[in-house]
């Protein structure tokens, strides 16, 4: 009788709930593709990108050029900045296939000027959207005034997602 006056006073607390064994449950499960979808077959960035459950998401801050190409043109910095990506992708387990996000920001190359947006798109499309990695993730790009010391002329941010099971 204790038993069921305690599941009655449980069960006014819990109005609306449901109560489910999950002891059950396997953690194994491998979750869907990532869905990505391109405005046309040649779009530089995709429209839209839907990362169902069962993915874990890594951050990559502002990744700025070796300092060897400090000084070099728009497009020279973003090849070092991509190739850092690349391989800070690497090391936590990922590719730059596994890009889901990006957010690129370019200074102009001289005071007063406009960013070089095809400089950058020429290194871009040498890592993203190429025969050997074909996935553009979402993309933003923005021209700011600076970025963290002078003559750098790009910085990018991106995420990518990973079966959290990898």
């Amino acid at each position: 009788m204790t038993r069921l006056a305690t599941l009655a006073i449980a069960s006014l607390s819990l109005g609306g709930c449901v109560i489910a064994d999950v002891s059950e449950v396997s953690h194994a499960v491998t979750p869907g593709a990532i869905q990505r979808q391109y405005a046309s077959p040649t779009a530089f960035y995709a429209k839209s990108i839907i990362i169902p459950p069962g993915y874990a998401t890594i951050r990559l801050p502002g990744i700025i050029p070796d300092e060897a190409a400090f000084g070099g043109d728009t497009e020279a910095q973003a090849e070092s900045v991509f190739r850092k990506i690349a391989a800070a992708l690497a090391e936590a387990g990922a590719s730059e296939g596994d890009v889901v996000a990006m957010t690129v920001y370019l200074a102009a190359p001289t005071p007063g000027g406009n960013m070089d947006f095809d400089g950058m798109m020429r290194a871009y499309g040498r890592h993203y959207g190429s025969d050997a990695q074909p996935n553009r993730p979402v993309r933003s790009t923005v021209q700011v005034a600076g970025l963290v010391r002078p003559g750098i002329l790009v910085e990018v941010e991106v995420t990518a997602a990973v079966p959290a099971n990898r």
